[in-house]
């Protein structure tokens, strides 16, 4: 893979992770309620989500995906189930924004992680998009170990990129409107978010 079908390669991804979806919901809900680091979980999550339908593009798996259609939908369903428990969990909370604790426990990031994981896999028509898109901007018999890595790379830098900018955002409106709205606001916004991602999941073909 040259630098020309790399950059192009970027050029595509880039906009595409930028796009409102339920993944950008996530990343903002996690930012808005629990604080910046448990948005950056979620994102790597998301990332590592996307590197597995990578992988599995890139040799050929899209078939086998579709075969394990039933294992992906366990994945989509527990995932959209977490999420929306965890949402409804953030809209009972009765402490406001200045007194909530912001998790920061390992057990808590890897709830995150693991969000953002189920809510990537949860949509297995990823992998099909990735299978299509790769062969028309690369060559895919000349596809090595370092052209493999070069993708893998790509995919972190666009779509990692992309969701942390949205956590970093997010969490910094908060700050700024911290002493300016209810303090209830952002609580009550995260969790909706959050019951919106599982409720996505859930019930999208």
């Amino acid at each position: 893979m040259g630098t020309f079908e790399a950059l192009t390669l970027f050029l595509v991804m880039l906009p595409l992770a930028a796009m409102p979806s339920s993944s950008v919901a996530l990343v903002v809900a996690r930012s808005v309620s629990s604080g910046r680091a448990s948005g950056v979980f979620s994102a790597l999550g998301i990332v590592a989500g996307d590197l597995i339908f990578v992988a599995m593009a890139l040799v050929g798996m899209s078939v086998l995906a579709e075969w394990l259609g039933a294992l992906f939908s366990v994945a989509k369903y527990c995932g959209g189930i977490y999420l929306i428990w965890l949402g409804v969990g953030i809209l009972r909370s009765k402490s406001s924004l200045e007194t909530q604790s912001i998790p920061t426990s390992k057990a808590s990031y890897v709830a995150d992680f693991l969000a953002g994981i189920f809510l990537t896999l949860g949509d297995v028509k990823a992998i099909l998009f990735y299978a299509s898109l790769f062969p028309t901007l690369i060559d895919m018999k000349q596809v090595g170990l370092s052209e493999a890595v070069a993708i893998g790379l790509i995919t972190i830098v666009t779509v990692g990129g992309v969701k942390l900018t949205y956590a970093i955002f997010a969490s910094r409106i908060v700050e700024s409107l911290r002493h300016k709205v209810s303090s209830d606001l952002p609580r009550k916004l995260g969790g909706t978010l959050m019951i919106g991602c599982g409720s996505v999941l859930v019930t999208k073909a």
